[in-house]
């Protein structure tokens, strides 16, 4: 999942991005709220987190010109503020959640968690398909008593391919979800990481193999 970070703070960016990326989330990471507003607008996260007091557009202002735009991607606000009023005027313009600092690490990340559910079906933190299973709070590929810890970008590709089993993902769609826009990383990366997760899937003897459909993408399948 691809989270979106606001925060003219260095420091506090840097925080929060560490705690994300150990959580194998895909995170993005601007300091005005123009580059916030731009980013949002592409509507390709599961959570924006908006501080508050940020240079050229404060996080509310923000939040409006998206909702304003029709996305309804779920925003967490951010700020040093805790007066009620802050509050009110943060979840009235659109926000789903606010968090005033400071705050716990383990409550910022629940927090995104839940956001990340929201408006979505439910799925369990451990998804399926065929004869395996992934683990999304331990990292873990499971085929039987067969198990291996998957690398961040790995975990990444397989939970998109199992939260979308039997739907093309195409290789741009994977650069943008894992990668990101600003990655100086190839496309050519996405092939080898795919190459890489078949590897594994047979490692543990799983039923279930990723397809490469000429023109369209990668997608799941369950076999004999």
């Amino acid at each position: 999942m691809r989270i979106l970070v606001a925060d003219d703070e260095p420091e506090m960016t840097r925080v929060l991005e560490a705690l994300l990326t150990r959580e194998h989330f895909s995170v993005d990471v601007v300091h005005d709220g123009q580059d916030a507003l731009h980013y949002g607008l592409a509507q390709n996260y599961d959570c924006l987190v908006l501080d508050i007091m940020m240079p050229k557009m404060d996080g509310i202002e923000v939040l409006r010109a998206l909702r304003a735009e029709n996305v309804s991607t779920p925003v967490l606000l951010l700020t040093a503020k805790s007066q009620v009023e802050d509050r009110i005027a943060g979840l009235n313009s659109g926000a789903d959640d606010y968090l005033p600092k400071p705050f716990h690490n383990g409550e910022f990340l629940a927090r995104v968690r839940a956001l990340t559910r929201r408006g979505q079906a439910y799925t369990p933190s451990v998804l399926t398909c065929g004869n395996i299973a992934l683990d999304c709070s331990t990292f873990e590929l499971r085929c039987g008593a067969s198990s291996l810890r998957l690398g961040s970008k790995e975990f990444q590709m397989l939970e998109l391919l199992l939260r979308r089993k039997g739907r093309c993902i195409s290789t741009e769609e994977f650069m943008e979800r894992i990668w990101g826009y600003d990655s100086e990383a190839e496309i050519n990366v996405v092939w080898a990481y795919i190459s890489y997760l078949r590897r594994k899937l047979e490692a543990v003897g799983a039923n279930v193999h990723i397809l490469a459909r000429r023109g369209q993408g990668y997608l799941l399948e369950e076999g004999a």
